[in-house]
């Protein structure tokens, strides 16, 4: 079980379910009820470290629940979570810190994305958990690894490819989600030296599946900081080299704000890349300020459509709008679509009519350490495969 837990109460489940979500990738072991007693019992015996409180839910009152917490000692961080006005949440933030209580900020509804990301992130720092010197410590002790999600052709349902995704398992505070870690590292010139070693140990990985007789294209992010820090395609040359890997193998995942920056630096490294073979993605497509005028200049093999778009295509129509306008400009450039975030069925077959090409998400499977993608390619491909043909 992991050091960082949260308990959420709050009587919107929809709600709920989008704050377990980003607080699973920041880390955490996640708790939700709507029941007080409940909630009680859980803070008594779970003792979680972070707790959102709804203030406005029909039948508790939320500046009650904030006495109650007060009077049983609560020492975890309290992150009130409202849809009432801002003046109402920080009087109940200004009530906690008079009783004791350690008020972590408020957040109101509707909640965005980025906001909850941040709070949990600010929630880590505040409470002095990650430092710069133990970034830099838990690289130089190997205790940053990968795992690799699948990816799928979505019209013949192989296996074709995998992300991967760097983890944290802290020896004592248990899993740091990439939410939390990667902005922290950002912040720092220890992402240099994390990329180099996360790459090269996705490139080693990447020759490990070929010797297998599995030839998964490989993708990778690389960290903005980077493509201006260092030469990314003598990273690519030399890891190829060292483990004997085909560049055509490998895809390096950029986000719409590094590419659209458009340097001279930059696009000539992407070009030379492309010449090399490798991929490159254009990552969380919709979500940055992408110039399509600029698009067709860079060297893109493929666009990868953010998954808030994806998770509703099948009943909302601007959603499927923007995915079948995308899907249609990718094509007419050469680049294949990637879809990421599915987790139905419903969706995955309303995806293959918008004819996107890449699937990636839930429903296939969540990230897994390297020696089960064997293992899941041959069951997926037994499965599927065999069923679809």
């Amino acid at each position: 079980m992991s050091s960082n837990r949260l308990l959420i109460i709050d009587d919107e489940p929809e709600v709920a379910a989008v704050i377990g979500r980003v607080a699973r990738g920041s880390g955490y072991d996640t708790i939700v009820t709507t029941d007080i007693d409940d909630f009680l019992n859980r803070v008594r015996t779970w003792q979680p470290t972070v707790i959102a409180l709804d203030l406005g839910m029909p039948d508790l009152d939320g500046l009650q629940v904030l006495g109650l917490l007060a009077d049983e000692g609560c020492a975890a961080r309290i992150l009130i979570v409202s849809g009432r006005d801002h003046d109402a949440m920080s009087n109940a933030v200004a009530l906690g810190l008079q009783r004791g209580l350690l008020m972590a900020g408020i957040l109101q509804k509707p909640l965005r994305l980025e906001e909850l990301r941040i709070a949990f992130r600010e929630i880590f720092e505040e409470a002095g958990l990650i430092s710069k010197s133990d970034l830099a410590e838990a690289l130089h002790a190997g205790q940053f690894t990968l795992e690799y999600q699948p990816k799928v052709d979505i019209q013949t349902l192989r296996p074709i490819g995998v992300e991967a995704l760097a983890r944290w398992h802290h020896p004592t505070r248990g899993p740091i989600g990439p939410d939390t870690f990667i902005p922290l590292l950002e912040q720092s010139n220890v992402i240099l030296d994390f990329t180099r070693s996360m790459f090269d140990m996705a490139v080693a990985q990447a020759r490990a599946w070929q010797t297998q007789g599995l030839p998964l294209q490989t993708a990778v992010n690389i960290s903005g900081r980077c493509w201006g820090a260092f030469d990314v395609a003598e990273l690519v040359v030399d890891s190829c080299a060292a483990h004997q890997v085909d560049p055509s193998l490998l895809v390096l995942e950029l986000t719409e704000t590094v590419a659209m920056v458009n340097e001279p630096r930059t696009l000539a490294t992407m070009k030379r890349l492309a010449q090399m073979g490798v991929g490159l993605s254009l990552d969380d497509f919709g979500t940055g300020y992408s110039s399509l005028s600029q698009l067709h200049k860079l060297p893109f093999s493929e666009i990868k459509i953010d998954r808030s778009f994806v998770a509703d295509c099948d009943r909302n129509d601007e959603s499927r709008i923007i995915i079948e306008s995308v899907t249609d400009m990718a094509h007419a450039l050469g680049q294949k679509v990637v879809a990421e975030g599915i987790e139905s069925d419903h969706v995955l077959k309303h995806l293959a009519r918008l004819r996107c090409d890449v699937a990636q998400g839930y429903y296939f499977g969540r990230p897994m350490p390297a020696r089960e993608i064997s293992q899941w390619a041959h069951h997926w491909t037994e499965t599927w495969c065999s069923a679809e043909a």
